[in-house]
Formats: structure tokens, C-alpha cells, sequence
């Protein structure tokens, strides 16, 4: 069954989670790696502009300094973001130019989002890029951010991000196969489409697995979706371990993973 968007899809956001690029050794996923560049070069490929947020690099770092738990103080995170963030780029650099194209980085803290000036000057550089059949990889500075402006798990950074750029498209990749409503305490069907986020909702939305390789979970997802609502742009929360979901969402309009396409009245 194929999905209908309510326009031509020309530029997508697509938010990859820190469990889908580390695993429990919070070393590198690499076959996940190579497959979401792929897909996102296959989209370039069709003429499709793709914004490309990533988390992971908190994830990755503590895996090159041999760290097994995630640190609770700022500090350590900010540490390990410098680490793992260089190790990030060089691993999305190299699968990149593999298939002929380029990435770049862009790092944002909430003052690029507060102020006028570098709000505009993000979107500029954006535009360019996107422009230039770039892919921008986008993270939050966690090298430099506090806890009173982190993003969390870069889900609302994700959708923030989509407003910022007027996309068509958000895409949450995540490692469930996407909204299930909860009765009883226990999850059962997956909720195909959804026209509103109500509290029934939102008490459906859980929390993330494994906090020690990422701190997000259904509920920062659905967070995000109302942030990105607002700004008219659907998204789809989808699992990021199906094979060719990227593709298949946007390039075959298959109906995977849930369909959020909010009612802003």
C-alpha cells in the first residue's frame, strides 16, 4: 500500500538515533552505516535534498576510550562528544565519497534556533549546501551545550531542524517499528496513521531501551512530531533496521512505521 504526502517530496529530514550507530560495546554499527548513507545517496540521486541529523557521537566516543557506562556529569559527555563526533564525520566522510558524494558538518546549540542572525545564517548555509547536492550531517554541540539547552537525543533538534529548512518530509528512524497504542499497561497494535496527538497518545509513547547508548525514547519522538507539526511538516517514525527504509518511505511511498500529518487547527 503506497502513502500519500500532502506534496511532492524535495527535501527531507532524516534523524538517526545513537542506538542505530553504536552497539551495546558502543562501537560502530557498520553495516547500519553503510546502509543509511546508501539510502540517503540514493535520494540525492533522485534529486531529492536530504538534511541528515545525527546523534552517536557521545556513543562513539566513550567506545574509543574504552568507557562501558555513560557517565552522568556534563563534563564526561562533553568529553566524549569530542571524541566521537571527529570519529563520526570520518566514518560518514568515507562512506560518502565512496559513492561519489560529499557531506558536510553543521554543530547547533538552541541560541542558533533563538536568534535572528544566526538562525538566518544557519538557513543560508543550508540553502547552499542543499544547493550543491550536499548532505549536511547536523548534531547538537555537545561539546559546548548545558543541561539547560540540550536537545535530547536530537529528536526535537530534528524537527526544529525541519522547520528551520521548510522540509516536506521528517523522518525519525528508530528501533521500534514505530507508535503502538498501549492498553492495560501493555503495547499492542501499531497505529498505521495518526491525525492528532492526544494524551492517549502521548501515555503510548515510552521511554528509550538501552539509556546507556541513547537517552531518547517514543516520547521525545512524539515531541518532536508537535514541533514539526506546527511548522506544517508530517513526519514518519520508523525502524531504522528495516531493510531500505529510507528508500522505501520516501522514494516507494511504502506505508511503513507510523504516518504523523497533524491537523494544526
Amino acid at each position: 500500500m503506497q502513502r500519500k504526502f500532502p506534496r511532492k517530496l524535495k527535501r527531507v529530514v532524516i534523524k538517526v538515533g545513537s542506538s542505530l550507530l553504536a552497539n551495546h560495546l558502543m562501537k560502530p554499527h557498520a553495516t547500519s552505516l553503510k546502509s543509511l548513507v546508501t539510502q540517503i545517496c540514493d535520494l540525492c540521486d533522485h534529486d531529492i535534498e536530504v538534511v541528515f541529523v545525527s546523534s552517536g557521537a557521545i556513543a562513539l566516543g566513550l567506545g574509543e576510550m574504552g568507557v562501558r557506562i555513560r557517565p552522568s556529569d556534563t563534563p564526561s559527555l562533553q568529553a566524549a562528544a569530542s571524541i566521537g563526533q571527529a570519529l563520526l564525520m570520518r566514518l560518514y566522510g568515507d562512506r560518502f565519497k565512496a559513492r561519489k558524494h560529499i557531506c558536510s558538518q553543521i554543530l547547533l546549540t538552541w541560541e542558533d534556533f533563538n536568534s535572528e542572525l544566526r538562525h538566518r545564517n544557519a538557513v543560508n548555509t543550508l540553502n547552499v549546501l542543499l544547493k550543491r547536492g550536499i548532505v549536511p550531517i547536523i548534531n547538537e554541540n555537545d561539546t559546548i551545550a548545558t543541561e539547560e539547552i540540550k536537545f535530547g537525543d536530537n529528536d526535537k533538534l530534528s524537527a526544529m531542524v525541519a522547520s528551520m529548512v521548510q522540509a516536506d518530509l521528517l523522518i525519525l528512524l528508530s528501533d521500534v517499528d514505530g507508535l503502538y497504542k498501549k492498553e492495560g499497561g501493555r503495547l499492542t497494535e501499531k497505529l498505521n496513521e495518526v491525525h492528532a496527538i492526544t494524551e492517549e497518545i502521548k501515555r503510548s509513547a515510552g521511554g528509550a531501551r538501552d539509556r546507556n547508548v541513547s537517552k531518547g525514547g517514543m516520547i521525545t519522538k512524539v515531541d518532536a512530531v508537535e514541533i514539526a507539526a506546527r511548522a506544517g511538516v508530517p513526519c514518519v517514525i520508523a525502524n531504522g533496521q528495516t531493510k531500505d527504509v529510507i528508500r522505501r518511505v520516501v522514494l516507494d511511498k511504502e506505508a511503513l512505521g507510523t504516518y504523523f500529518t497533524i491537523d494544526k487547527r
